[in-house]
């Protein structure tokens, strides 16, 4: 794991937004190689906006190649349209990374917020402050790209901590 640079694409999908954030770590540090939003034209059938989400992301993954994304899960609110809405733009976003067999990991939002600000249930402005933090950039960007962010390094440190539980298992093991 020393030394080895991993890329990851953190995706917060949306039918109307769908935010990226694309972050590399090497040697323990991270870095922002580009953030951003995807938003289909608001007057389009939900069939071509979700259309345009797969083939923005496509676009991207294919520019930049990634070497595993992080998506966050479908948060189920009392609104079972929007629920079913923000399903369909998370599996444009699914299928945008299979195509590229690109892995993908998903995470609950409360395990990306407490991952990163130490809470599950942190507001959304916390969040971009950490994300910020971590990156060492001031966060003007929108809350769809501080969540994407948020996801992949979210990614990256569970990523490391998972290398370091195996690691350290097999010391204990082989000893």
């Amino acid at each position: 794991m020393a030394g080895e640079r991993i890329t990851v694409l953190g995706l917060d999908p949306g039918s109307r937004c769908t935010g990226y954030g694309l972050v590399c770590e090497e040697s323990g540090q991270l870095s922002l190689i580009r953030t951003g939003t995807v938003r289909p034209q608001a007057d389009l059938p939900l069939s071509d906006r979700l259309g345009a989400i797969h083939a923005q992301l496509s676009r991207l993954i294919t520019e930049y190649c990634p070497d595993e994304a992080a998506v966050e899960d479908v948060f189920v609110s009392k609104n079972t349209s929007s629920a079913l809405k923000l399903g369909q733009a998370r599996g444009a976003a699914l299928v945008a990374c299979a195509g590229h067999q690109l892995p993908v990991f998903a995470y609950e939002p409360t395990l990306i917020k407490k991952t990163l600000v130490g809470a599950g249930r942190a507001d959304k402005s916390q969040v971009a402050f950490m994300v910020g933090q971590l990156l060492g950039k001031r966060p003007d960007w929108s809350k769809d790209s501080s969540d994407a962010l948020a996801a992949a390094i979210c990614h990256v440190n569970l990523r490391r901590w998972r290398h370091l539980k195996t690691r350290t298992g097999q010391l204990t093991a082989g000893a």
